[in-house]
């Protein structure tokens, strides 16, 4: 094990944002407070997205025909992508580091070693990424499975846009359309909004439509709005529909801020975060979505027990300079 520190240093001075030392012995650059961990060769300011979905669904030729050229190989069969590949690229001026996936079989499904860890990889992918494009087939759109991969990337809290593939071989495009809006809204109600586009990877077709979808959930997944705004909000909303009184007792809803984007998250300080009811915290959350314009992408709300944290600092501050 002799030299292996040093060796890593050496590697790690060629690679952009893996942390590498300073003469100091100091790493440079810290981990993205926003997202976790920058991964490995992924430069600040770009855009991570990774295309998921089951096998077969066409995420190897959309990324194909995304950067157009046969970078990653394409087949008929199922399972031919084994690893995450990323792809360094510019859309527009914008650098983007593209990952192509392997498929996503159900849990129950996958035996083999090698599929573990590429199921794994993928998983990873997802994690590390900005936003995710979801692949489905228009032959079978939204099944069970494609539900499970948008949970999972809600959970890890990514943005989400659905490319719906092979449009150009759907025979009823206005039911499965609506199939998918309508499973959209009964199996992922609380990411509502929830970008829906039409593709055909293999005929290139409505790839920029995608990429402004994905670009434009990027933003809405790094927008910050501004506390006093928020506060105008909620009281708004407390008022038109107020909080629940069990057992009589008023629950106060007393501020809101927002602590952190990608994606959004705020807390709210309340009287009795324990007693308020899942149901009025679903209200707040569609709300704040529709009145900030914030579509498709998770929000985090947290409750806190206490005062506004801003109360009396103005009496303070006039008092210590004789106001």
């Amino acid at each position: 094990g002799l030299g292996l520190s040093d060796l890593r240093d050496a590697i790690a001075a060629h690679i952009p944002g893996s942390g590498a030392r300073d003469e100091n012995g100091e790493e440079e650059g810290s981990d993205d407070e926003e997202t976790g961990a920058q991964e490995v060769g992924a430069a600040p300011g770009i855009l991570q997205l990774a295309v998921v979905g089951r096998p077969n669904v066409g995420k190897s030729t959309l990324v194909n025909a995304l950067i157009g050229e046969e970078r990653v190989l394409t087949g008929p069969e199922a399972g031919i992508t084994r690893d995450a590949i990323a792809v360094e690229w510019d859309y527009r001026g914008r650098p983007i580091r593209l990952i192509d996936t392997a498929g996503l079989r159900r849990r129950a499904r996958v035996t083999a070693r090698l599929e573990k860890l590429s199921t794994s990889d993928a998983l990873r992918a997802v994690k590390f990424a900005h936003v995710v494009v979801l692949v489905v087939d228009a032959a079978a759109p939204l099944d069970r499975q494609d539900l499970v991969i948008a949970g999972r990337v809600i959970e890890e809290g990514r943005a989400l846009v659905i490319a719906v593939n092979k449009w150009d071989a759907c025979a009823d495009r206005a039911k499965t359309l609506a199939t998918v809006h309508e499973r959209l809204e009964s199996s992922l109600p609380q990411v509502r909004g929830v970008p829906v586009v039409t593709i055909s990877a293999l005929q290139r077709r409505n790839l920029d439509r995608l990429m402004d979808a994905v670009l434009a959930a990027w933003e809405v997944w790094n927008r910050r709005i501004p506390t006093p705004v928020l506060n105008r909000w909620l009281a708004e909303v407390t008022a038109a529909h107020p909080p629940p009184a069990p057992r009589g007792r008023r629950i106060k809803l007393r501020y809101i801020a927002q602590v952190k984007t990608r994606p959004p998250s705020f807390v709210i300080f309340c009287s009795r975060p324990e007693a308020l009811p899942g149901a009025y915290l679903r209200y707040l959350e569609n709300t704040l979505r529709e009145a900030f314009d914030l579509p498709g992408t998770p929000i985090r709300i947290a409750l806190r027990k206490g005062e506004n944290p801003y109360a009396g600092r103005r009496k303070r501050t006039r008092r210590r300079t004789g106001r």
